[in-house]
């Protein structure tokens, strides 16, 4: 897609700092990170959202999560404990409409806090 921020960074138009890339996934640092480790997956092929990604049915959610976990242990938090968000939709939070997955650790992220 032609305007999508996400599709503009895999294809290396905008510049982002890439963590890894890992067959049909990219990872990048989120810009407004909300915990020490912020990371963004995003699959190099564009989908709106979760939900889309889900109907393709085509392995690309396995190859996403994956991509999460290598990001989380290359991050050093996969002992500790990390956690994927998916926001789906405007209602949710989700502001760029390519399908990304936040992975986010580094300090406690137990719900309810405190």
């Amino acid at each position: 897609m032609s305007d999508c921020l996400f599709c503009k960074i895999v294809a290396k138009e905008v510049p982002a700092d890439i963590v890894l890339e890992a067959g049909r996934a990219l990872a990048f640092r989120d810009i407004n990170p909300q915990a020490p480790t912020h990371v963004l997956v995003v699959p190099k092929a564009h989908h709106e959202n979760a939900a889309v990604l889900a109907a393709a049915d085509d392995g690309l959610t396995d190859d996403l999560l994956k991509t999460c976990h290598a990001v989380a242990v290359l991050e050093g938090v996969a002992e500790t404990g990390y956690r994927i968000v998916f926001n789906t939709g405007a209602g949710a939070g989700q502001e760029v409409f390519h399908v990304h997955a936040h992975v986010l650790g580094g300090r406690d992220l137990t719900w309810p806090p405190g």
